[in-house]
């Protein structure tokens, strides 16, 4: 009863030794009957068998099945079998050797497993074959009668009759395969790990305990925290066969491609008897389409028929999809099922005709969604096309997730149609929201669905923007769908020519837009016309030339001849003019490449600009005097003889007379740049006959920060002047001043914005100017006040850049007769620097390594360091952690200043006794801060940020050192509260005690630091009131009143939740009275917060139209702003993200021209306020290579604002979060332009690079404290430590506090509330496999996706994981020191992608290390974040593999809470938020920080008051003329 089969022995794999070898062992300890034990030794070998011995096999099971044959008489012929494949090849020594090396999981035993054994045969295990039967079709068992059309259910036992089967593989009653093999890599075992691992209480899975090594055990928690808190188990590891090998890849079916171990491998079960063939099928009456004697038409001729209850399967007959490229690479895939007529609804199989072996599938196809829901899905052979209706039950399973991916895409082009500029975070939460129809059998949808079937969504996007027209925005680029590719993976332009009949996915219809099309100034608008009159590309040209990467499939394909693109090529008859790349061809590497061109660079954090700062200086003069034929004399006589220099009032240059203050312009050496201009201010003949005269400069807008944007007529002051040659003077100009009447606040959206326009006609020589130009800080500002004079060689600028250099030189003031005893030394009173005067008794901030302290303190921050040893195969992706740096540590930090009290000012003298009056030291007094002392960092987590200590140590520092000053009291001396006190002004520390260094105690401070000699009445602790006021106190107390000014009337456009509000609110310098925000929650949340204020949530465009055009109120009676209503207007546009191209195209202007950047314009233009924010992502001042920064300055200037722009970063100000935001001030003509408020707390150097290049000049903004600042970082201690535990999905709104706060930040968040009550503490739902991934992500810091085990664990929905196999070598990486491969797809060896590869439902996300080489192995997804460090841009949706992907509680297994971000953003706990989770979510990831908003506020105020107290005071100089 042997095959007849020539047998050619193949060596058994190691891997199945060590499978056979653990069979034998469960057999011989009884754990498995014999006839199982031959079941799963048949099935461990079937790769291994020749198609005869297959079909003995199954000859034998149906014959046991049937009774005809008895058991022992079966054991027997199927052992024969067997022993050919095995004999000899299993010794002791090598059982031994793999059991401690080898992966011993293996696939579940199933009723279908006592029925029919796989037929496989796989080049990867060595395949033994007959000759003559590859080219058969599948074997599919044997025939049944009509009744038993239906799969049939495992046998519970051994010896009982079979039973129907209904498409499950486990069977009831036998213990499966998989829970008597089913252990961790290395044979672990997974111990105590409470409900996680999936240990199943059957007998088998018990007695395999006995055969684990006890050194190879798995250690978690007892608690309910099962992630190890310190990483991955270290130790050494402990191998019994040395040198290692690299491991064998699982075995995997020849044909399908699916690994032979895998518990979901299903097989086909089989035909029933009167099924028939394709050809025979085709005749059938029933189907009444071919007589048996018709001849079959041509290919395009071939009838369509519907097919129900049908599975597909490969030759080996394993059941497989048929969309995992299978047909695409030729792998020949059969159908069976009952064919049914086409006109035929009914998805029963009655009346249909039985066929068995159709095929093989040449093709399938989809054909759109019939009603909105389902899609036609089609098969083609050579002999018909068949339109799929019910899958059998065993195939249910495969078609249920064709269904999901098919309605996925559809889900997900419609949102991207009405949402391109969404997040992959938004996407997640459409998804996750979406509530599936019924007929696909799931519940819900997760980012574990959209990574499956990301490969399908992103073809079926690749095909509807193939559809679309060429100017369309490609929705493959929209900034969710390049993270998705990225993530998982996908591999663009494969649209496989085996899929040529699919059919184009119709046009979604798009929902209408709630944005309107955009309402704009006349002033606004012809900026932008008149600059992109002459840049956009021309229309008919077909805009730019698409690039191509050449290598992937589209690329590869030929032209189509049929397009728009290939009808204009020559080779087609074509002009040729078009240069564009046919329809089928349009690269979309390409396309996604350029999109991450222009991709926020938030991330970038590490990047250095290699240019230097400074201004490139652009008036360049040739001193050298050259052959001129220009005839120059000297004009009258001489006003002035000094020394070798004769001055001149005037010039004659040929028939042009030049005299003092007139403008000229000035030729350059280099031919190609454009005249210079400038101003006369004296001239003279020196003693070698040279004619000279000193200009001052003008800049033209080309060499500002303007660049081409600018108006060509339009010159700028700067503080530059020189001598020139006057030979190098071309001809007299004119410069015209143009001023700003008290009406220009009124001028705002007049028809003709060119009214006030200075000049009429361009005669080539007249020029305006209107405002002053820093180049270094990139500063538009009213003319300065230049001092007026008379003499023959008076200049301004010159007396304007001496005054500037002499305050930032020292300057000491009068001299103390007192040497002090020491007679090299002379004492002064006081020294100045940069407008400060600092006398003995000041407090000053001093640079961090000024001083040092006596108490060493030793680092207390847990660092997160790369481990040697650990467990390889429990932790495979560990290895990726090969650096130090985690984002979001503080282990770089800056400390923040020191703080002294100045005791002597002095100088040295020099040996021949001259005072060095540039050197100047200060003697101070060292204060300590909290983290100075012993106690370190741990000290300063529950005290003051302004608190210290006082010390008798001194130190002597150098005054270029001092930074700024700041006041420190003593505690007893105040007559108010600490807190009252220190909230009256920025810079306030104060001290109860002096610190012992040598006893390491704190004390009761000395006299000399008490009152001036007073002594102290109360304990020192802080809060007391003393009962007088010290002398010292009051003379820090005596300071002049602030000016008095009215609060600004604010107008918020884009408003959100109201962070920027709520920040000026607390600077204390506007009023919230109207708001605009379209979204009804964000605006609800505004209205809660601001119950004063008008919120409209109409859209802006809507809302200026009708202020435009005369309305008073908008549709439902709110009051709307009218001219002169808003003084400060202040807002967020969303800026929409062009593609990567450095130009515009005709669609690309559109759309920016049409952006809500240009309605807010429009809305400053309109009412003219006195100041005007916009705040927007970092990466706007970068979009379209700077264009849209250079266009928003441009009309802000040509409206008369000053104006400037800049970088902050919000961690500078107080917030334990890195959030890069670049911020444009503007003011209007009279006001004072806000400087940027300098840096309040350190934060880490890698966030803090603001700089911002602008055509290859770096600018800087106008902030002095880079090194240090005068607090310390906000860390997210400091943050929400004292926040209650909650649980994943935690939903309840409103609970109470877990006792007082624990940091000076929480104390000040919390803020005076009467009945503390904390809202909003609730934190997002993930699903099971999510929550498992979170609970394992170890505690310790830096702790991401890396750091998980690949073990099997147990859901809280009752299911499983899976492990995660490792199918591939990587080129990259190699193997790890056991041998153990390290890719999961095929791309790791340098091949292509292959579907089949992919892998789900397992503890370590398969897409992760599959695409982690190429994106920094995803550093920080599933990351925790660290107590001692800071957040990421906290962002509108928390996910673990977000783009911010570090979102983990530091100790609990869920993503931080709303109430969390909230704190994270700097939101007191008093703030509202309004709608679901996510809406909570969204307010807080969009808001503006309000500690940033509020430091922002103060440099307004400093404005405010400044024009106060300037009104106050008479006589003001008036400027001098530019005109000439």
């Amino acid at each position: 009863m042997l095959g007849s089969g020539v047998l050619q022995r193949q060596p058994l794999s190691e891997t199945l030794k060590a499978k056979l070898a653990e069979l034998e062992e469960d057999f011989s300890d009884g754990n498995v009957t014999e006839k199982g034990y031959i079941k799963k030794r048949a099935l461990l070998l079937n790769g291994l068998m020749t198609p005869d011995d297959h079909k003995l096999i199954l000859k034998l099971d149906q014959e046991l099945k049937n009774k005809s044959l008895p058991e022992k008489e079966y054991i027997t012929e199927v052992t024969k079998v067997l022993d050919k494949y095995t004999a000899g090849s299993i010794s002791q020594d090598s059982m031994e050797c793999e059991t401690s090396e080898t992966n011993c999981s293996s696939s579940e035993e199933t009723g279908e497993n006592s029925k029919t054994v796989e037929a496989c045969s796989s080049e990867d295990s060595g395949v033994l074959t007959s000759s003559g039967d590859e080219e058969k079709a599948p074997e599919t068992g044997v025939k049944k009668s009509p009744k038993n059309i239906k799969q049939e259910k495992g046998s519970d036992d051994g010896v009982s009759p079979p039973k129907r089967r209904k498409g499950k593989l486990n069977g009831k009653g036998q213990p499966t395969i998989m829970s008597m093999f089913s252990k961790v890599p290395q044979k672990r075992k997974a111990t105590d790990s409470g409900p996680e691992v999936d240990s199943s209480t059957d007998e088998g899975n018990n007695s395999e305990s006995k055969v684990e090594h006890e050194d190879k055990k798995i250690k978690h928690e007892d608690n309910d925290m099962d992630a190890d808190a310190n990483g991955p188990e270290l130790r050494k590891k402990e191998t019994t066969c040395s040198p290692q090998k690299p491991k064998a890849p699982p075995v995997k079916c020849k044909e399908c491609r699916q690994l032979l171990d895998d518990p979901d491998l299903r097989m086909f079960p089989g035909d029933p008897q009167e099924a028939v063939d394709e050809v025979e099928m085709l005749t059938d009456e029933r189907l009444s389409l071919l007589e048996e004697d018709q001849e079959y038409g041509t290919y395009d001729d071939r009838p369509q028929h519907k097919i129900t209850n049908f599975s597909v399967y490969d030759k080996n007959t394993h059941l497989c999809a048929f969309d995992t490229g299978l047909i695409e690479k030729n792998v020949e895939l059969y159908f069976s099922g009952a064919v049914k007529p086409i006109y035929d609804e009914n998805p029963s199989a009655d009346g249909g005709v039985l066929a068995k072996n159709v095929g093989p599938i040449n093709e399938w196809w989809t054909a759109g969604f019939d009603g909105g829901e389902n899609a036609l899905i089609g098969f083609t052979t050579a002999f018909a096309e068949y339109i799929v209706m019910q899958p059998s039950e065993a195939y249910a399973p495969f078609m249920d997730t064709m269904w999901e991916k098919i309605h996925m895409s559809k889900l997900v082009i419609e949102f991207l149609v009405n949402n391109q500029e969404a997040a992959y975070e938004d996407l997640l939460n459409k998804i996750q929201t979406t509530v599936p129809p019924q007929s696909l059998r799931v519940t819900s949808f997760s980012e574990e669905s959209l990574l499956r079937h990301a490969q399908f969504v992103v073809e079926q996007v690749e095909n509807f923007d193939l559809a679309g027209d060429a100017d369309e925005a490609p929705l493959l680029t929209t900034p969710c769908m390049r993270a998705l590719i990225k993530l998982a993976g996908v591999t663009l332009g494969k649209r496989r020519a085996g899929r040529s009949g699919i059919k184009q996915p119709r046009k979604v219809k798009a929902k209408p837009m709630r944005q309107t099309k955009a309402t704009t100034t006349n002033l606004v608008c012809s900026i932008f016309d008149t600059f992109f009159k002459d840049q956009i590309q021309d229309d008919k040209a077909g805009g730019p030339r698409r690039r191509r990467c050449g290598v992937c499939e589209v690329c590869q394909q030929a032209d189509c001849g049929t397009c728009v693109a290939c009808k204009d090529m020559t080779k087609f008859g074509g002009t040729g003019k078009s240069k564009q790349a046919c329809v089928n061809r349009r690269c979309p590497n390409m396309a996604v490449q350029d999109a991450d061109d222009d991709d926020d660079i938030e991330d970038d954090l590490d990047k250095e600009f290699s240019s230097t700062v400074g201004h490139k200086r652009t008036h360049f003069s040739p001193r050298k005097k050259v052959n001129s034929k220009v005839k120059i004399s000297w004009e009258g006589k001489p006003i002035k003889e000094e020394g070798k220099k004769t001055f001149y009032s005037a010039v004659m240059l040929e028939e042009e007379k030049i005299e003092t203050g007139d403008c000229v312009t000035v030729t350059s050496e280099d031919p190609t740049k454009p005249l210079f201009i400038a101003r006369v201010m004296y001239m003279w003949e020196d003693s070698g006959g040279d004619m000279m005269c000193h200009v001052g400069w003008f800049c033209r807008g080309s060499d500002t920060v303007l660049g081409e944007t600018s108006d060509p007529l339009e010159v700028f002051l700067v503080d530059e002047c020189e001598d020139i040659l006057i030979q190098f003077v071309k001809f007299k100009c004119k410069v015209i001043l143009k001023t700003f009447d008290k009406d220009w606040f009124s001028h705002g959206g007049v028809e003709d914005p060119d009214s006030d326009y200075p000049i009429k006609e361009d005669d080539g020589r007249t020029f305006f100017c209107q405002k002053w130009y820093d180049p270094d800080l990139a500063r538009f500002e009213d003319p300065p006040v230049l001092e007026e004079g008379s003499g023959h060689k008076f200049c301004p600028l010159c007396l304007r850049l001496d005054h500037s250099r002499k305050s930032e030189i020292p300057i000491v003031g009068e001299q103390l007769d007192d040497t002090m005893g020491d007679d090299n030394k002379v004492y002064y009173s006081l020294c100045q620097k940069g407008g400060l005067e600092y006398k003995i008794g000041d407090d000053v901030f001093l640079l961090p390594d000024s001083f040092s302290f006596s108490v060493k303190v030793k680092n207390s921050t847990k660092k997160a360091s790369k481990k040697d040893n650990y467990d390889e195969d429990l932790y495979p992706e560990y290895y990726r952690k090969r650096g130090d740096y985690v984002k979001g540590s503080n282990e770089e930090c800056p400390e923040p200043f020191r703080i002294g009290r100045i005791i002597s000012i002095y100088c040295k003298r020099t040996v021949s006794g001259i005072i060095n009056t540039h050197d100047v030291r200060l003697r101070v007094t060292k204060f300590y801060r909290p983290e100075n002392t012993h106690k370190g960092k741990a000290g300063s987590h529950h005290t003051d940020l302004n608190m210290l200590y006082w010390s008798d140590e001194e130190a002597v520092v150098d005054f270029m050192s001092v930074q700024g000053k700041c006041q420190v009291v003593y505690g007893e001396d105040l007559d108010v509260s600490v807190e009252d006190w220190s909230s009256k002004g920025l810079h306030r520390f104060y001290f109860n005690e002096a610190y012992n260094t040598e006893s390491k105690q704190f004390e009761e401070p000395p006299n000399k630091a008490r009152s001036g000699g007073k002594k102290a009445k109360g304990k020192g602790k802080g809060k007391g009131k003393g009962k007088g006021k010290s002398s010292e106190a009051e003379s820090k107390e005596q300071q002049p009143p602030s000016p008095a000014f009215t609060k600004l009337r604010m107008l918020d456009v884009f408003a959100g939740c109201g962070g920027l509000s709520e920040g000026f609110h607390q600077a204390g310098i506007a009023d919230s009275k109207w708001a605009v925000e379209v979204m009804e929650p964000a605006a609800q949340a505004y209205r809660l917060n601001n119950p004063d204020c008008t919120v409209f949530t109409d859209d802006c465009n809507i809302l200026l139209k009708l202020v435009m055009e005369g309305a008073t109120t908008n549709s439902t009676g709110q009051r709307l702003p009218q001219k002169g209503d808003v003084e400060l207007l202040c807002g967020g546009p969303p800026c929409q993200g062009f593609s990567g191209m450095n130009r515009f195209n005709s669609r690309q202007y559109s759309q920016f021209k049409n952006s809500l950047v240009v309605s807010f314009l429009s809305y400053c233009d309109f009412y003219r306020p006195k100041f005007f924010l916009l705040e927007n992502v970092r990466n706007f001042v970068s979009f379209k290579s700077s264009m849209v920064l250079k266009l928003t300055l441009r009309c802000l200037i040509r409206m008369g604002y000053q104006c400037t722009f800049g970088v902050l970063q919000a961690g500078n100000y107080g917030v334990a979060q890195t959030r890069r935001r670049a911020i444009i001030l503007a003011a209007a003509p009279g006001e004072k332009l806000p400087m940027y408020p300098e840096p309040q707390h350190v934060f880490s150097p890698r966030a803090c690079q603001l700089s911002v290049m602008v055509d290859e000049k770096k600018y800087n903004s106008n902030t002095q404290w880079r090194q240090s600042a005068p607090y310390r970082t906000i860390t997210i201690r400091d943050t929400m430590s004292d926040l209650p535990s909650i649980r994943n999905g935690h939903s309840a709104t409103e609970i109470s506090y877990d006792g007082e706060p624990r940091s000076y930040f929480q104390k000040i968040i919390r803020g005076n509330q009467y009945q503390p009550i904390l809202r909003d503490h609730i934190c997002k739902d993930m699903n099971a496999l999510v929550e498992a991934r979170m609970r394992h992500v170890p505690l310790a810091p830096g702790s991401d996706w890396r750091d998980l085990p690949n073990i099997v664990v147990r859901l809280s929905d009752g299911s499983s994981s899976k492990l995660l196999q490792y199918t591939h070598e990587d080129k990259k990486n190699g193997t790890s020191s056991t041998g153990a491969l390290r890719g999961v797809c095929s791309c790791a060896e340098g091949t292509a992608c292959d579907q089949n590869d992919r892998q789900f439902n397992t503890l370590i996300p398969w897409c992760l290390p599959h695409t982690g080489n190429r994106h920094n192995h995803w550093a920080g997804l599933y990351g925790r974040l660290e107590w001692d460090g800071f957040f990421s841009t906290t962002v509108t949706n928390p996910e673990p593999m977000g783009k911010q992907g570090r979102v983990l509680h530091p100790e609990q297994h869920r993503v931080v809470s709303v109430r969390e971000c909230a704190r994270s953003q700097g939101f007191p706990d008093t703030y509202r938020f309004y709608g679901s989770i996510l809406d909570k979510h969204r307010q807080v990831g969009n808001a503006v920080p309000p500690p940033m908003a509020a430091a922002i506020g103060r440099e307004i105020k400093k404005c405010l008051e400044d024009k106060a107290k300037k009104e106050t005071q008479t006589g003001e100089t008036k400027p001098v003329s530019m005109e000439a």
